[in-house]
Parts: structure tokens; C-alpha cells; sequence
């Protein structure tokens, strides 16, 4: 009797932490339930990905490819050069290496190892953040196994037999925040009687809601709130230093928020930009918020995520436009509105899509009881010896 090979993976996604962190959580849920499978990851050479996925214990593959710029210059000139290399790169990995599957979860890499997986048969998930569909994932949409998305109405970009609405992977540590609010209160030195508001811009901080919270921090100290505000590492020294005059004992400022989700905890209101995971967070953890879409991004899906929550009453909306004259007045609105903030945290609840990682993970699991067995058992041994 033939002993069962272990699972082998291929995931690839990064560019930015939206992709990169749902990659790392799926690979955390497939080794949890099989932990000795092996796990390459394949990225886009001098990405965050390259550092972050080795952080997280995983080995990684750079490819030579990056995206188009809007501006011409020698990167674009190179752009289809740098895919037919990468398109090579990954047809030789996915060889070598011999995955049962495939996963995508979009960035630059994703797309040459995708369609790699596809040519040459291998199952193959891609995972999309957004309710606006990536390039990398639309291109390879037909071809792959399964689409698993975070938003419905995603026909548009996928073909419906092959989306499973599961949602986006999320900590696991925020899955409860309702009971630890008290613990959170008293991690940041707050009391439970007075109403807290929670800043947020992603982890490198966002220029636009820090400019209209420090242009209206004496509405905010006037009003006697608690303030816990991540900043981002690139404004933390210069917010820091224009608060040194004010009365900052209901306020805390962070460069980066470590522990989450006590700051979710302890939020009554949350402000923050609209990106998928982010607003994947506010919805499991049930929380009144105010969306500031980013409008630097690909073809404005922050403001298309954004409006997802409140065509459905779950989340207001300040455009970056607007946020010098409106963010802090409409936070303040809204965090002394009890009615107004239990419906959205209602609404908000009712998106939630708690169990993404482990619905993803079971389709993957699908995918391999299937088709995995059809994979040459192989030993694959030069690549192996990567992530063994």
C-alpha cells in the first residue's frame, strides 16, 4: 500500500499587504490541518513580500516582473520582456515543484505563476479582495478551478460557476473583540463611560485623515472623547510633535497598532481608508465606521468597497475630497448618535464573513480530493529542498 505524499502548495500573491496577508493566512489554515505539507510562495522580486513571507516562516520565489506605470519609462518598455521571463520562471517552478494546487491571491507575481498552474493542469484558486476584480485575477479567471470572492454581484468579472462567495480572510484574534472590550479599555487607559474613536489608515498611515484629524483635534479634545490613533510610520514624528501643546490624556498615538484587536475592542467609531481587508475587519468586528476612500488606487475599488457597505446602511462615507471640512465633524455626529451607530454595527454584522480562511481552505481541499491524486507523485527534489 502506497503511502499518501504530503500536500504541496504554491501561493502567490503580494505587492501590498492586501494581498500579501490573505496568502499568509490561507498558508497558516492549510498547515494547521496538515502541517506537513509544503508551502512555496512565488512573489514579484523587491516586493514586501519578499520580507514579509519569510517573517511569517515561508520560502519564497521572486520573479522579475512589476506592473505598468502610468507614466512612460524604461519599466513599462520592459513590462513585456519581464512577463515572458517570469511566464518561463513559473512554468519551471510549477514543474519542478509539482503543487496538487495552485493559489492566487493577486499582485504582480500572481499572474505569470497563475497561468503557469493553468497551462499546465494544476487545480488552481484565485482569491479576490475587492469588489473591483484585479488584472491579474481577471486574466486567469476562465481557466482557473474556482474564483473565491468577497463581494457578490462579482459576475461581472468571474465566471458565476466558478465563484464561491466566502469572503476575505481575517486574524483570527478579532473574531471576538465584544468580549474583550473590557480588557482593551484598560490596555489603553480609557474608561468605559466615555465613547472612543478608533484611527486607522492601513499600517503605513494615510496622509488625508491624519491632516483633517490634526486640523480638528481641539473639536475632538473639546468634545472629551478617547482617541486611539495609528498614524502610519511616515507621519508618526510630525503628528507627535504637533500634539505636544494639547491636553493628551484622552488621546494614545501610535506609529502601528500591534494588538488590534483590543483597539477594536475599545472603539465605539472607527475611521479608516477602504481597503478589502479593512473593511473585511470593521464588518466581523461589528463596528460603527466612517470610510475614507483612498483615491490613489487602481481604478478606484476603495470607493467601489466602501460603497458596497453603504448601499447597505452598514458604513458612512467622507470622499478624500471632503475630509478636511467633514471627517472630524461627521466622527463626532456619529459617535453621540446611538441610534445611528447601532444600525450600522447591525448592518455591518450581517456582511460579515467571519470563516473566510476556512472556507477558502476547504474549496483548496475539494480541489485536491479531486484532481490532487492526478498530480505525479514526484519528489521534485532541488525546489523541495526550499521548504523543507
Amino acid at each position: 500500500m502506497k503511502t499518501k505524499q504530503p500536500y504541496r502548495l504554491i501561493i502567490s500573491g503580494g505587492g501590498t499587504g492586501g494581498h500579501i496577508f490573505p496568502a499568509v493566512a490561507i498558508a497558516n489554515e492549510f498547515k494547521e490541518r496538515h502541517p506537513d505539507a509544503a508551502i512555496l510562495f512565488v512573489g514579484a522580486q523587491g516586493r514586501m513580500e519578499m520580507t514579509r513571507v519569510p517573517e511569517a516562516g515561508y520560502k519564497i520565489i521572486g520573479l522579475w516582473i512589476s506592473g505598468l506605470q502610468r507614466s512612460l519609462n524604461l519599466s513599462n518598455l520592459l513590462f513585456p520582456v519581464k512577463l515572458v521571463v517570469s511566464y518561463i520562471r513559473a512554468i519551471l517552478i510549477v514543474k519542478e515543484f509539482k503543487p496538487h494546487a495552485v493559489i492566487g491571491t493577486g499582485g504582480y507575481a500572481s499572474g505569470p505563476i497563475m497561468m503557469a498552474a493553468t497551462r499546465l493542469g494544476i487545480p488552481s484558486v484565485v482569491q479576490e479582495q475587492n469588489s473591483f476584480a484585479g488584472l491579474a485575477n481577471k486574466q486567469v479567471a476562465k481557466r482557473v478551478s474556482k474564483v473565491c470572492v468577497a463581494y457578490e454581484g462579482m459576475e461581472k468579472y468571474f465566471p458565476k460557476q466558478k465563484i464561491v462567495l466566502t469572503g476575505n480572510p481575517v486574524r483570527k484574534d478579532i473574531l471576538d473583540v465584544t468580549g474583550k472590550r473590557e480588557r482593551a479599555l484598560s490596555q489603553f487607559g480609557f474608561d468605559s463611560g466615555t465613547k472612543t474613536l478608533l484611527i486607522i489608515g492601513g499600517s503605513l498611515g494615510a496622509r488625508t485623515i491624519n491632516e483633517s484629524i490634526l486640523s480638528g483635534i481641539e473639536k475632538l479634545i473639546d468634545a472629551r472623547i478617547q482617541i486611539i490613533w495609528q498614524t502610519g510610520k511616515g507621519y508618526y514624528s510630525t503628528i507627535k510633535a504637533s500634539l505636544e501643546k494639547y491636553d493628551l490624556r484622552r488621546i494614545r498615538v501610535y506609529d502601528f497598532l500591534k494588538e488590534m484587536d483590543l483597539a477594536y475592542g475599545a472603539a465605539d467609531v472607527v475611521i479608516s481608508r477602504a481597503g478589502a481587508l479593512a473593511v473585511s475587519e470593521l464588518c466581523v468586528t461589528g463596528k460603527a465606521c466612517i470610510l475614507v476612500p483612498s483615491p490613489n488606487v487602481a481604478e478606484d475599488h476603495q470607493t467601489k468597497n466602501a460603497k458596497a457597505l453603504a448601499d447597505r446602511n452598514a458604513a458612512l462615507i467622507v470622499t478624500d475630497k471632503e475630509a478636511g471640512n467633514k471627517l472630524v465633524e461627521e466622527a463626532l455626529k456619529l459617535l453621540f448618535d446611538d441610534q445611528l451607530t447601532e444600525k450600522l454595527k447591525s448592518n455591518s454584522s450581517q456582511m460579515a464573513k467571519p470563516y473566510a480562511t476556512r472556507d477558502i481552505v476547504n474549496e483548496i481541499e475539494k480541489l485536491i480530493g479531486a484532481e490532487g491524486e492526478l498530480v505525479k507523485k514526484s519528489s521534485g527534489q532541488s525546489l523541495a529542498m526550499l521548504v523543507n
